[in-house]
């Protein structure tokens, strides 16, 4: 009998923006943006390189850093102009309108406009950092009642936001906008990881 394909998945749930591994571990994900190194003088060049050096020596835990290729999916811009299209009322208008889009799909056909996305995942793994337990769930111990599983779950999530706090506040030092994944955009993010077939479009911060 086959296994199914979430046996493969290593993650459990997402709750409040924070991925919950199957192991007990968490991992909370921030979006970062992109700084045009080359439009920077050697001063500026330098100065970052210098904060970012500074701010991952600052870390007391490891970090993974991803960098997301993906191509841009302009149906939707399409869509967009060729609603234009049929409001407009102008001939000479609606020609031009016509002949941009033809330009847009001709483009796009012969080449592959990529969107690029950054992530930075921060792990927290309670089996390690806290001496409370080294047992996971169900091996020895008392089974935890709802109230303690929640509690739980909020000492865990603080100290990963802290952690998270931290990452972010050294990525703007070096000049890098930063924002938290909540859970619609982590399950967006996942799925298109896990279905690269599918229709690319960006992942939006609400």
């Amino acid at each position: 009998m086959k296994n199914a394909t979430q046996e493969f998945v290593p993650i459990d749930d997402v709750r409040d923006g924070i991925v919950i591994l199957k192991d007990g571990s968490m991992r909370g994900i921030l979006m970062a943006s992109s700084i045009n190194f080359a439009l920077k003088s050697d001063d500026e060049r330098q100065a970052i390189l210098l904060q970012f050096q500074d701010f991952l020596n600052s870390l007391d835990f490891s970090i993974q850093i991803l960098a997301q290729s993906r191509r841009l999916d302009i149906r939707p811009y399409i869509a967009l102009l060729e609603g234009r299209y049929k409001e407009q009322t102008n001939d000479l208008m609606k020609i031009q309108i016509e002949q941009y889009i033809s330009f847009i799909k001709g483009f796009t056909e012969s080449t592959n406009i990529m969107t690029k996305n950054f992530f930075v995942v921060i792990p927290y793994d309670s089996a390690i950092i806290s001496s409370k337990s080294s047992l996971p769930f169900g091996l020895g111990g008392k089974e935890k009642t709802k109230e303690s599983k929640e509690e739980d779950f909020e000492e865990k999530k603080n100290q990963l936001e802290q952690r998270m706090g931290v990452v972010e506040q050294g990525l703007v030092r070096c000049g890098v906008r930063v924002a938290k994944l909540g859970t619609d955009e982590v399950v967006e993010l996942f799925y298109k990881i896990f279905n690269p077939g599918e229709s690319e479009k960006p992942i939006k911060i609400q």
